[in-house]
């Protein structure tokens, strides 16, 4: 997504868009020519990320967690994360929302279904995992499928699956607290042998939720 598309969501969090004129807007995010504010917004538009209200006129954000008629919500997807070696760089700005039907998610994540969000998985570690998604069955992570976290969950026990940042990257891995040898290791389940991560707790280690769900990707 362009950065100045970027700002204007971040803006239209906070501010009414619809009171703003092209030229405030554009003072606010930086950008001083209003036609270049015109042109953004109707991307966005355009990319479903910003609505019209049909009675009211206002133009707003498409947040986390607005259900539309067809019940389908929005979850905002958070950048990528690998499921390797801890090489995918981590990102914190909304990249686009992914949409899915109430019915397909864990009903454990409906209570807490604004503060989730989805990273899209890289790499095959993480292949022969066995995520519950719900319906009395597992998944898998492969490469393409979106791994739903829930940024709540920080203190995770030992089988849980976690997206962690290890020294600036993202990583999910099988999490398991090893207090005996004062560290954290993070273990890949896959198809592969791979060997599993060892983390002393003074690392630049971070755990930014819990991984609850999958969506796979569509197999062609």
């Amino acid at each position: 997504m362009h950065d100045t598309q970027q700002r204007i969501l971040q803006l239209s969090l906070s501010n009414s868009l619809s009171d703003l004129t092209l030229r405030e807007i554009g003072n606010l995010v930086g950008v001083p020519h209003p036609q270049t504010i015109k042109h953004h917004l109707g991307q966005l538009k355009k990319r479903g990320f910003l609505k019209t209200d049909p009675t009211t006129g206002e133009l707003t954000s498409i947040k986390a967690g607005d259900v539309t008629l067809e019940k389908l919500v929005n979850i905002p997807i958070l950048g990528n994360a690998s499921c390797g070696e801890p090489k995918m760089f981590a990102e914190e700005h909304i990249t686009g929302y992914l949409k899915v039907s109430v019915s397909i998610l864990n009903k454990s994540l409906l209570p807490k279904i604004k503060n989730i969000f989805a990273i899209k998985a890289y790499g095959d570690s993480m292949n022969n995992a066995r995520i519950p998604n719900g319906r009395n069955s597992v998944h898998n992570i492969q490469e393409g499928d979106y791994v739903i976290v829930d940024p709540t969950s920080k203190n995770p026990s030992t089988g849980d699956y976690v997206l962690s940042i290890i020294e600036g990257t993202a990583n999910i891995k099988k999490f398991v607290d090893d207090t005996a040898n004062n560290q954290v290791v993070l273990i890949s389940e896959s198809t592969n042998d791979l060997p599993p991560i060892h983390i002393d707790r003074t690392m630049d280690y971070l755990i930014n939720g819990k991984v609850i769900q999958v969506i796979k990707a569509p197999k062609y």
